[in-house]
């Protein structure tokens, strides 16, 4: 099975570092609108794929741009949402990182199923800052759930860090923050 990890476009919290991480649930910016506008050519999508996106604005912002006109599948999940790469105990979810609510995400995104199977715990507080240990139990349950879902690729819509953190658990290699995807830069994993 195929993933493609792919990074958001462009967000609001990254315009004016480090005072922007502070802003509350950033849009895409005019250049993410145009780098997820790219994504129809680069990746053109079939009814037949699955999107599995972040619960955050910038990323559903995304999806919703790419998939336009294409009913495909598309599930909003907390195990793809903001990731600190890497873990620092004392650091603390900045509010650019905080998770839509469930309520928010089926209010302004209807056209992308929510997936409730998994666990509230996750929707609450996300996976920003679970150790390496937890995340990798977090990281094996999804890749699992996915798999089920039969499809021969599912594209994945999150964040430089959590795609980071999801490449170092399949390949095994030690990363780095240089290892980051770019604003709707990709990671294709055969898993």
């Amino acid at each position: 099975m195929e993933f493609v990890f792919i990074r958001h476009g462009q967000g609001e919290h990254v315009l004016n570092l480090p005072k922007s991480l502070h802003t509350s649930d950033p849009a895409l910016t005019e250049e993410g609108i145009i780098q997820a506008k790219k994504l129809k050519k680069q990746f053109p999508l079939l009814q037949t794929d699955v999107i599995v996106s972040s619960p955050m604005r910038r990323t559903l912002q995304t999806v919703q741009i790419w998939s336009e006109g294409i009913k495909c599948q598309k599930i909003v999940s907390p195990l793809v949402s903001p990731r600190m790469f890497p873990q620092n105990p004392e650091w603390q979810t900045l509010p650019c990182d905080e998770i839509l609510t469930k309520q928010k995400v089926k209010d302004d995104f209807t056209d992308i199923y929510l997936e409730e199977e998994q666990s509230n715990e996750w929707w609450l507080k996300g996976i920003n800052t679970l150790t390496d240990k937890e995340f990798k139990g977090i990281a094996e349950g999804f890749l699992k759930w996915c798999k089920q879902m039969g499809n021969k690729r599912i594209y994945i819509v999150s964040h430089d860090g959590t795609i980071t953190s999801y490449k170092q658990f399949i390949t095994g290699q030690d990363l780095t923050r240089n290892d980051f995807p770019k604003e709707t830069g990709f990671l294709k994993v055969n898993f």
